[in-house]
């Protein structure tokens, strides 16, 4: 059965700080395509030492992005996950210009990994076989259908949703990406 993510609302600026960080960044896609892992499991797939990575172990914990596994740590090797959440950045209006700032760099961050993934998908789409897939499209919608249709879309990746250890057999990691943004460059068209 799918999991149902929570909401969760990027508005605290140590939010802002903890994802701001490349290798936190990396730390967070190595959890979510590969499942739990240690500061040294991390470390190898990572090239990083054990304890730069546990320092960013604990600040994505303490900002609410990933968890300890009690039950899979014993002594001094702990276990992590990273916990699944609807992530929606808050508006310009919503934030300080700190943290704007801290948000135009994550962002900055981000467009350099969604083109290498682009980049790949269409250099490589037909060796990825029937696990590859893409859409294009063009609509005319109001901002509230659009709205309507962003929660719809969010919805459907909430009930898709599963982590590296809820999936069922057979199950891949599949990057999704979605986004809109007007047909015209008039903002008043």
């Amino acid at each position: 059965m799918a999991n149902r993510r929570a909401i969760r609302q990027l508005s605290d600026p140590g939010a802002h700080k903890a994802l701001g960080h490349p290798l936190r960044q990396r730390i967070l896609r190595h959890l979510g395509v590969h499942g739990p892992a240690t500061s040294t499991t991390l470390g190898r797939a990572l090239g990083e030492n054990t304890g730069t990575l546990s320092y960013h172990l604990r600040q994505l914990e303490h900002n609410g992005f990933i968890e300890e596994i009690p039950e899979r740590s014993t002594g001094r090797e702990r276990w992590w996950r990273q916990i699944s959440a609807d992530l929606r950045w808050p508006s310009a209006d919503e934030v300080d210009e700190e943290s704007q700032k801290l948000l135009d760099e994550i962002t900055e961050f981000k467009v350099d990994q969604e083109l290498e993934l682009a980049r790949r998908f269409f250099s490589d789409h037909r060796r990825y076989g029937e696990w590859a897939r893409a859409s294009r499209g063009l609509t005319h919608l109001t901002r509230e259908e659009l709205d309507e249709f962003f929660e719809a879309y969010m919805e459907l990746l909430s009930r898709f949703s599963r982590t590296p250890e809820d999936a069922s057999p057979g199950a891949r990691p599949l990057f999704l990406r979605f986004f809109t943004m007007p047909a015209s460059e008039d903002p008043t068209a």
